[in-house]
């Protein structure tokens, strides 16, 4: 095949490998570069790798034939080529930048040593290698506190919890996932974390971390308090990876913005996934990623129908094991002035159900515990059909534990 055909995809995590993987079956030929020495791997379970219930070849994703194992480290657009960090380059027809995100590293004294290397014991959680390094470190009764109270950071809590770590969980904000939920289902999370033995500080500001001989000792609060660390996990969110757009002159602002072709400001270059922006959002989940690679493969095979109008995500956390925990949450999960409300809570099994509903539609939820209505919710949700007066479907998708 000639270069001006082939699409070379940058970035082997679900986005680049799930749209390496249909254009392959689609006849397109491909070349997939990643730059992780691991195989290309879901990174929404490296928790159940970091709690010890997978190992990391069960969280491996099935990658296409030709992967390419490098870091580019600048676009060519006039001649239409990649270089790598080795000084090859690889020639594309059309690029897809598919390079994801990267870990927020708070502006925290004492994190960073001059070469801008953190400390000993000091780990961020977004990479296979941080997953793995923190699974070597922890052990029973080692001292955790982890930074950030979101979705990540309750996740990676709980995981150093089944592991036997004493872990500490500094939230800035007033409550866990505060994104996501409402306070209600927000208190149930923090009873789950608290039930495995995690300690919970909420409304407080980490200032600074404590290092000895270049390894972590503690962690120091705003207000002075000091919590004694032999591990410190960062899970403060994720920013688009958009380093090689910016260099390269693609038009950047929040993410690598693109149209509903996925096309970047350039013709030849695409991108999905965490460092696209479109219609002014960066989702940064795994759904929207995914539906971005269809749609581009669809596009990129030549079915000129193919648009991407946008994702209705929802977010999903379900933790396994002896002590489960499942939750969701979809849509708009406050109510406004004139919205309906149906709330069904059940304190003994620690279960949650809210929606919420305007003008006869439901435009979003927040259910904890059990989720067998998860599915039946949610296409109700994304259909945006009205829902019958009579409120008596929507009480049983309420109570139905076999919608999923």
């Amino acid at each position: 095949m000639t270069s001006n055909t082939r699409v070379v995809v940058i970035g082997a995590g679900i986005a680049g490998v799930r749209l390496a993987r249909r254009l392959g079956e689609l006849g397109v030929p491909v070349t997939l570069i990643g730059e992780e020495e691991h195989r290309p791997y879901n990174r929404v379970l490296l928790a159940e790798v970091l709690a010890g219930r997978y190992s990391p070849d069960v969280i491996a994703l099935p990658a296409p034939a030709e992967l390419t194992r490098a870091r580019v480290t600048g676009i060519d657009r006039a001649g239409r080529t990649v270089e790598c960090a080795d000084g090859t380059k690889i020639a594309y027809g059309t690029l897809v930048l598919a390079t994801g995100s990267n870990p927020v590293l708070p502006p925290l004294r004492g994190l960073f040593s001059p070469d801008h290397v953190l400390p000993e014991g000091v780990h961020a959680f977004r990479t296979m290698d941080d997953c793995l390094g923190l699974s070597k470190a922890v052990r029973p009764g080692t001292k955790a506190v982890v930074i950030g109270g979101g979705l990540l950071g309750v996740s990676a809590a709980r995981a150093l919890a089944l592991r036997g770590a004493q872990v500490v969980l500094a939230q800035q904000s007033e409550r866990l996932m505060e994104r996501q939920l409402d306070p209600s289902a927000s208190k149930l999370v923090r009873r789950h974390l608290t039930d495995l033995g995690v300690e919970i500080h909420t409304e407080c500001r980490v200032r600074d971390v404590r290092c000895v001989g270049g390894t972590v000792r503690s962690v120091e609060m705003s207000d002075g308090y000091a919590l004694d660390a032999d591990l410190v996990v960062l899970a403060c969110g994720v920013h688009p990876r958009v380093g090689l757009a910016q260099i390269s002159g693609l038009d950047v602002r929040k993410g690598v913005v693109v149209d509903d072709e996925l096309r970047t400001s350039d013709p030849h270059i695409r991108a999905i996934g965490d460092c696209a922006q479109h219609d002014g959002t960066v989702y940064g989940l795994a759904t929207p990623a995914l539906e971005q690679a269809d749609v581009l493969a669809e596009s990129l095979a030549g079915r000129t129908h193919a648009r991407y109008t946008g994702t209705r995500s929802l977010t999903r956390l379900t933790l396994a094991g002896q002590t489960a925990f499942d939750l969701a949450a979809f849509g708009e999960t406050e109510a406004l002035p004139g919205d309906d409300v149906v709330q069904l809570a059940d304190a003994t099994r620690g279960t949650y159900r809210k929606v919420v509903v305007r003008d006869d539609r439901l435009v979003g939820g927040v259910l904890v515990g059990e989720l067998g209505t998860v599915g039946a919710l949610a296409r109700a949700w994304e259909g945006a059909e009205p829902l019958p007066s009579d409120g008596g479907p929507l009480l049983h998708l309420l109570t139905n534990d076999g919608g999923s």
